[in-house]
């Protein structure tokens, strides 16, 4: 079975999990329906408890579906103290379905693997030691990664119904009610947590700060939460953030910064009130750096900022330079630390943030996104998911979603080490190349020719050295050669669904 992105995927497993092929990125206007969440109702009582394992007890059963969240990041604690018990309470043929995974996670859910306490994952992504477990057959069955906006999208549908949600937070009252704004492990925007908060069936608060009642603001609500349980710590408040405000002095880095700044301000969409993703790492808050020196010089101004927010995001917004912040997660503390402090900073969910079927995601308002890849193809497809071994090493996250933007960037370098990023064709698709519009390089920019407007609008910049992407992939493979082809077994171990749930493409396993 072939898909829109030409890549073939097993007959077998797509008709026994009843999956579709890709087929385009346009989503329609689809009528869908929505699930409901099961509800005990409680009338006013406490429903703080010390143990946690007398809680797992109450709440799961061999079989169900978990999830968390990962807004604490490499500063988490929660995910290990309630996998940890479980796999000690010895239950079985568990669905993980966090937000996503990070590194601190990995140990926990290799060893929850080998016991057959996790039996299926779902999940933005995975990397390190946990990605090379399962790229090499360390999972049953295949892991199916979806973006953030896809998964919301796949709860509310119902295609993943989480049984228990244990949910981290900073701080809670006695009924539940919940903000990531105020204790001593703070991260900011609760986005990802809050559609597992409002369709789990059992919503588990873990917390180390008890505060009085009523805590507002609340951004989970003692309507959706079952039980609060005190812990000693929750998270690592110098971890949460760690990496992400680098602020680059690479020279290629910056280059390509440099383009990027000069073409959003030579499209089309950089004018007065338009709006930009721009998410984190290094190249990406260089960016917003020459944007803003752009945006005084110009004197325009943003409607809103979108996505993983950083500190540089919120500067623009205290010096009025964008006058609002749709904030699914932050990335730093000082992003986080601007949330409790600024009304025009508005914490979103993730399907409001992308979901596709919903009355009307804020990706849809987007006019542009600046992305990064592993490597693009000379179709504009992007894999941010898999190395050049081929191994799992990264995440959806937003990628495809914010890709809905009304022109797209992704930057990256020609080669990276000896490893070309232009390829003629990626490992793994992730996001499709209809969906890209501009990549920017330190030898220039290639732009898609479904886009004949930008063509035609860059081509009256001097300044832009625009080159076919073909030529780009030959400059690459002319500095590190060609590459081996990989070798991989006949076994998928992971599915990459598009935002609609379609399947893009799969990951099958590494030969040792």
């Amino acid at each position: 079975m072939e898909n829109k992105v030409k890549r073939n995927l097993p007959d077998d497993l797509m008709t026994k999990m009843n999956l579709k092929p890709f087929a385009s990125v346009e989503i329609g206007n689809p009528e869908v329906k929505r699930v409901a969440p099961k509800v005990q109702v409680t009338t006013g009582e406490s429903k703080v408890v010390d143990s946690l394992a007398d809680v797992i007890k109450k709440t799961l059963k061999d079989g169900m579906t978990i999830s968390f969240h990962h807004h604490f990041r490499n500063g988490d604690f929660a995910f290990n103290k309630v996998m940890n018990l479980i796999i000690k309470m010895g239950y079985q043929n568990l669905t993980l379905a966090p937000s996503s995974l990070t590194g601190v996670m990995n140990d926990t859910v290799i060893e929850a693997i080998k016991k057959g306490v996790i039996t299926n994952i779902t999940s933005s992504g995975m990397r390190g030691s946990l990605g090379d477990f399962v790229s090499h057959g360390g999972l049953k069955n295949p892991v199916i990664f979806r973006s953030h906006g896809n998964r919301a999208r796949s709860i509310e549908e119902g295609e993943i119904k989480i049984d228990v949600a244990f949910l981290g937070v900073p701080n809670a009252d006695p009924a539940g009610n919940a903000n990531g704004q105020e204790g001593d492990a703070v991260f900011g925007s609760l986005g990802y947590a809050l559609i597992d908060a409002q369709y789990a069936d059992k919503v588990v608060l873990l917390t180390d700060n008890i505060v009085d009642y009523p805590n507002t603001p609340a951004s989970i609500k003692q309507t959706q939460v079952d039980y609060v349980v005190k812990v000693d710590q929750i998270g690592d408040a110098d971890k949460i953030g760690s990496g992400a405000t680098r602020f680059t002095k690479d020279p290629k880095e910056l280059k390509i910064a440099q383009t990027v700044n000069k073409v959003i301000t030579n499209s089309p969409y950089y004018k007065q009130g338009f709006s930009f993703q721009t998410g984190s790492g290094g190249a990406a808050l260089a960016v917003t750096r020459y944007l803003r020196e752009s945006m005084l010089k110009d004197g325009i101004k943003a409607s809103f900022a979108l996505g993983g927010i950083t500190k540089p995001t919120t500067d623009l917004l205290e010096e009025g330079l964008v006058k609002k912040i749709m904030d699914v997660q932050d990335f730093d503390k000082g992003a986080a630390a601007s949330m409790a402090q600024n009304k025009d900073q508005q914490e979103i969910d993730a399907s409001w943030y992308a979901d596709p079927h919903n009355k009307g995601a804020v990706v849809n308002n987007l006019d542009v996104a600046i992305l990064s890849a592993l490597q693009i193809d000379t179709n504009f497809n992007v894999n941010v998911m898999t190395g050049s071994d081929g191994v799992i090493r990264g995440a959806i996250g937003g990628h495809q979603d914010a890709a809905a933007a009304k022109m797209t960037i992704i930057t990256a370098p020609l080669v990276r080490g000896r490893n070309a990023t232009v390829v003629p064709e990626v490992e793994t698709v992730v996001t499709p190349g209809d969906s890209i519009d501009v990549l920017v390089t330190e030898r220039g920019i290639a732009i898609n020719p479904r886009r004949k407007d930008l063509i035609v609008a860059f081509a009256k910049v001097p300044e832009l050295n625009i080159v076919d992407i073909k030529e780009l992939q030959e400059m690459a493979q002319k500095q590190v050669g060609t590459p081996k082809p990989l070798e991989y077994t006949d076994r998928v171990v992971a599915l990459i669904q598009y935002r609609d749930g379609t399947i893009i493409d799969t990951i099958k396993q590494v030969k040792d």
